[in-house]
């Protein structure tokens, strides 16, 4: 990677007195009166300090962001303040914005779509990102030039990228074009909104790594939010934790990690799958994220608290300095934090053995499949000559990054893409070409192999209440069904929701509730294999732990084995007893998980074990600044 621009130059910025912010709230302003989204948080970022945001979606994180760059929507107002460079950017005009945002303090999203014009190619995007100054002394060839420069500058060597679209890029290109467009203003503040969220996890380190080196050469503050206490821990001199728009612990991110001193933390903390032994049970924490306003006047946390008392909601909180640089908005903190201590003691003990895979009956057999589509008039192999098999039962994990063919391979398994050549068993039936089996047989597979997908949400129709659409499920499976209302209930009940959720649609559940919804369909038409392709991938640690031990409890309970396809490998060690590895099209290492996991014979399962978030200064092969 070339040098930084701005080292180049010897214009080294960070010069500032940093960003304060101080007793932000923001609210949504409409006709039946205003609605909290953050309520009086206080943060500051100095020059060439990384400060994190953490927490559960819904609780501010990414409206904060928004209020200190001017992008709140129209209907949305900030109050407090938020001093940079002696001005409070909150006052500020649009028409002064200008010459701050992008200039002054730098925006990088999780989703690089939407920083990035798709009509736009890459090379104009960088170009016109430049500094109005700096893009006047040009010409035509000279800015093209600049825009290879920062592209070279964020790890992409590759020229050609200036004259390609967003949509022509791999989501990892598209990230570090959508960094490259945030810094090409050579901004004092850089804040990164989940900018590896979406991404998996060699490219995930790739990019924050990437992060991280820039903001040292530059000597940026930089604000990084995240749900991810492992990535925060690993990038952050601060940390704030923020729950319900108010902020309930801050201080140095060692010091937190080591000792949690707020029960939310301590949830967020435990709810983190381990990477390295399986455990009996994830910590989950019950229930949702609460609106502010519904939990004002108390401690927000208290609705999901295991140890709230009366005297924790006669009151709002405050926080307070409960240490060298520790603040808490925990009024029992020092009561409780022996008996935290000894919950995360137990909670990190005896690894749970998954044990040898023991002889199962067969229930699918994957031989030697290949599937080929066509691109641009050429062939791209998605899977080369792939054989796996799963038991009766039995919980097998399929691991790769993008593009290595593990959701193509569940998609044919599951009959909804047809393989080119191989074969396929299903329950004693050829599956490998479904168009010609029998209606009898057809109605066989849909009853022994069922899905479930990532984004739970596209998979269901906005317009049908949850109800309707499980009956449909059950109707179409067993015409005869009786009481099928009451059939509903029980689905319900069996993932964890309340019946009454079958008056609600789609757009009424949190994310983790729509999951619940799709299992539910899913099971309702009792199969022996759930195909679940990347079903926690987009949902926070804490409802991401629930999900994982409901996929547990289903399993002792009704026998029901699972492909379980995921690109994260702490995820895969929970719910398995076999894993294979994928890369490219092919399977490149399998085996009992613990051995595959444990002792990694492929570079390429070595490669994926080592981007695993960590906090060591070593997994971003950097020092901390």
């Amino acid at each position: 990677m070339s040098q930084p621009l701005s080292t180049q130059s010897g214009a080294i910025r960070g010069t500032s007195g940093g960003l304060n912010v101080q007793k932000l709230r923001i609210e949504r302003v409409g006709p039946h009166g205003a609605h909290t989204i953050v309520s009086e948080i206080s943060l500051k970022v100095e020059p060439g300090k990384t400060v994190g945001i953490v927490g559960e979606s819904g609780s501010g994180k990414s409206m904060t962001a928004k209020a200190i760059t001017g992008l709140l929507p129209p209907a949305f107002v900030a109050s407090g303040q938020a001093i940079y460079n002696g001005r409070d950017l909150l006052a500020l005009r649009e028409r002064e914005w200008q010459s701050v945002r992008g200039r002054e303090i730098g925006l990088v999203m999780q989703n690089p779509f939407t920083m990035l014009n798709p009509v736009v190619r890459c090379g104009k995007i960088i170009e016109q990102s430049l500094r109005r100054d700096v893009r006047k002394r040009m010409n035509r060839r000279e800015r093209r030039s600049e825009a290879i420069r920062r592209l070279a500058e964020v790890g992409i060597d590759d020229e050609s990228v200036v004259d390609r679209y967003p949509f022509q890029l791999s989501g990892g290109m598209r990230q570090r074009v959508g960094i490259a467009a945030a810094l090409a203003r050579e901004p004092q503040i850089l804040i990164a909104d989940e900018p590896s969220t979406a991404l998996d996890v060699t490219t995930q380190r790739e990019i924050l790594a990437l992060i991280k080196s820039l903001q040292v050469a530059r000597g940026m503050g930089l604000i990084l939010i995240t749900h991810d206490l492992r990535i925060a821990f690993s990038m952050c001199d601060q940390v704030n934790v923020l729950y319900a728009g108010s902020l309930v612990e801050a201080g140095p991110a060692a010091d937190l990690e080591a000792e949690p001193l707020h029960p939310y933390t301590h949830g967020l903390l435990l709810s983190e799958p381990p990477a390295d032994r399986r455990v009996a049970e994830l910590v989950a924490i019950p229930g949702s994220v609460p609106t502010p306003d519904s939990v004002a006047g108390s401690c927000t946390f208290a609705p999901r608290c295991g140890w709230v008392r009366p005297e924790c909601t006669s009151g709002t909180p405050p926080l307070r300095i409960v240490g060298d640089g520790r603040m808490s908005g925990c009024i029992r903190i020092e009561e409780i934090r022996p008996e935290l201590a000894a919950h995360r003691a137990r909670a990190g003990g005896t690894a749970v053995p998954t044990g040898s895979p023991g002889p199962v009956n067969t229930l699918i057999t994957v031989n030697d499949v290949r599937k080929i589509f066509q691109s641009g008039g050429r062939d791209v192999a998605a899977l080369r000559s792939v054989s796996i098999h799963v038991g009766e039962g039995e919980g097998v994990g399929l691991v790769g990054e993008s593009g290595s063919g593990k959701s193509t391979l569940g998609r044919i398994i599951a009959g909804l893409e047809r393989l080119s050549s191989g074969s396929i068993e299903i329950a004693g039936i050829d599956a490998s070409d479904r168009s010609k089996l029998s209606r009898k047989d057809q109605r066989s597979l849909r009853s022994s192999v069922q899905m479930i997908f990532q984004d739970p949400y596209s998979s269901l129709n906005p317009m049908r209440t949850i109800g309707s659409t499980l009956q449909e499920t059950i109707s179409a499976h067993d015409p005869s069904a009786k009481n099928v209302e009451r059939l509903v209930a029980q689905l319900l009940l069996s993932v964890g929701l309340d019946p009454e959720h079958a008056q609600r649609k789609p757009a009424a559940l949190s994310g983790g509730q729509h999951q619940r919804v799709a299992i539910a369909r899913a099971l309702a038409v009792k199969p022996r294999v759930l195909i679940c392709d990347e079903p926690v991938a987009a949902l926070d640690v804490s409802v991401q732990a629930q999900i994982l031990n409901l996929f547990s409890s289903l399993r002792d309970e009704r026998g029901i084995g699972y492909l379980f396809i995921t690109h994260d490998l702490s995820i895969v060690r929970q719910v398995v007893e076999r894993a294979y590895v994928m890369c490219r099209g092919s399977i490149v290492e399998s085996g009992p998980v613990d051995d595959v996991l444990g002792s990694p014979k492929d570079p390429y399962t070595v490669r994926l074990l080592e981007s695993v978030p960590r906090s060591s200064d070593d997994w971003l092969n950097l020092g901390r600044s």
